[in-house]
């Protein structure tokens, strides 16, 4: 009887593990999307789209697909999903892990102003520059949007909506990003602050190489707690290993 497990997906984190799953014979896995965006990356094995109801609806489904392990691969900003997937598993018993990738740390060159929420970067924002690099995603955009002094450049995989700052100017790019690419967009468009989350990981990494080379601050939005009691792994080998299929 094969095992399934259920991965919250929406991370490159995900897609590999899923990849790495499909192959087991003795695994069935399903990748779910909250379907934010219209088109995610290509992903094997079973996937489906859309929200559950909360954490009373993702515990029904666990049920009634007979789920042996949830795996909560989602974006480390991706909050309430996270909170949702800790009460369904504690209410079904069925064994959770979250899969996180390290997060950024400063060196001694950065100049990085770390801050709690997307509220605070904006109220810092004004002391720091006049012609901003947002790459904080589409949905964060109306905390910077009583900001009419200030230019924003905003890099994102969708087209975002209003509410936004007045004076915006939108790229829509997909990572991996080079240093170089990082660099000379931050040249191109007169950047003098870039604002950014703690995402972590290697595919958006390089605007930080390319912000401490040019000596621009950079504020850094922290990412949110984890659940209490949660067990983490920082990567897709230490997901298998949990599974105990780390061996042939």
């Amino acid at each position: 009887m094969s095992t399934h497990v259920l991965i919250l997906g929406g991370t490159a984190e995900a897609r590999e593990l899923a990849a790495a799953l499909v192959t087991r014979r003795d695994v069935r896995v399903t990748t779910s999307l909250a379907g934010r965006v219209a088109r995610p990356g290509a992903i094997t094995g079973e996937v489906r789209i859309g929200g559950f109801g909360g954490a009373d609806g993702l515990a029904d489904w666990l049920r009634e697909q007979r789920v042996d392990a949830l795996v909560d691969a989602t974006h480390p900003f991706a909050e309430s999903i996270t909170a949702n997937a800790a009460r369904a598993a504690a209410a079904t018993g069925v064994p959770a892990l979250v899969l996180r990738r390290p997060g950024w740390h400063p060196g001694p060159e950065d100049r990085w102003h770390p801050v709690t929420s997307l509220a605070v970067a904006a109220d810092l924002l004004p002391r720091l520059g006049r012609r901003v690099f947002l790459t904080t995603g589409r949905l964060g955009l109306a905390a910077f949007a009583h900001l009419a002094d200030l230019h924003f450049v905003v890099r994102s995989v969708e087209l975002p909506r209003p509410p936004m700052p007045p004076r915006t100017e939108v790229l829509l790019a997909r990572g991996p990003f080079t240093v170089a690419d990082e660099t000379a967009l931050l040249c191109d468009h007169r950047i003098d602050v870039l604002v950014t989350k703690d995402s972590g990981g290697g595919a958006t990494a390089a605007k930080l190489t390319a912000a401490r080379e040019l000596c621009l601050p950079v504020v850094v939005v922290q990412r949110p707690p984890l659940p209490e009691a949660v067990t983490t792994v920082p990567d897709v080998a230490g997901v298998l290993g949990w599974l105990g299929l780390d061996r042939p």
